[in-house]
């Protein structure tokens, strides 16, 4: 049948144009609170889709729920595929998943970085991906040691001051 006899508005023809959204090759590592931060953005996207489901029919109704329903497929495969990394198998003296770590650079700046899976990273927050090169330059590294960072601009060393894992007590 020609398109010129099919009824379909524009958010039908978003919706169904909408990609999938992209799942990393990595193995998805996840601290406790990765996890429980996954597990809530699924339950916030499905109470919002039976809540538009429920709501009266409007233009922009079907684009929404399409776009839920993109966003709680992509949580619910991450979660599957979700590997729980246990902060008490870590080791102490040395960067992995999961460690929060204190650095210095040559210029006596001091900052702190958080290991963590790719959903949990955060950069504003110093909550960095384990796929990271920043990450990749720490991880294996123990107190005393001296990466290097290499960035887009420019690769700076970084001295590690201090390694714990604030998962590991609970």
């Amino acid at each position: 049948m020609s398109r010129a006899f099919v009824s379909e508005t524009d958010a039908d023809a978003a919706a169904d144009a909408l990609p999938e959204l992209p799942i990393s090759p990595h193995p998805n590592y996840v601290t406790r609170r990765g996890l429980r931060l996954l597990e809530e953005r699924l339950a916030a996207a499905r109470a919002e889709q039976r809540r538009l489901e429920a709501a009266p029919d409007d233009p922009a109704k079907e684009l929404r729920l399409a776009h839920l329903g993109r966003e709680i497929r992509y949580l619910e495969a991450r979660i599957e595929r979700a590997i729980p990394v246990d902060p008490a198998q870590q080791p102490t003296d040395e960067v992995a998943f999961g460690a929060v770590v204190d650095v210095i650079s040559p210029a006596g700046e001091r900052h702190r970085f958080a290991i963590v899976g790719e959903d949990e990273a955060d950069a504003e927050h110093g909550k960095v991906s384990w796929v990271s090169p920043l990450a990749r330059a720490l991880i294996g590294s123990g107190v005393g040691d001296t990466v290097l960072w290499r960035r887009p601009a420019g690769p700076v060393e970084l001295a590690i001051e201090a390694i714990r894992y604030p998962e590991r007590d609970r």
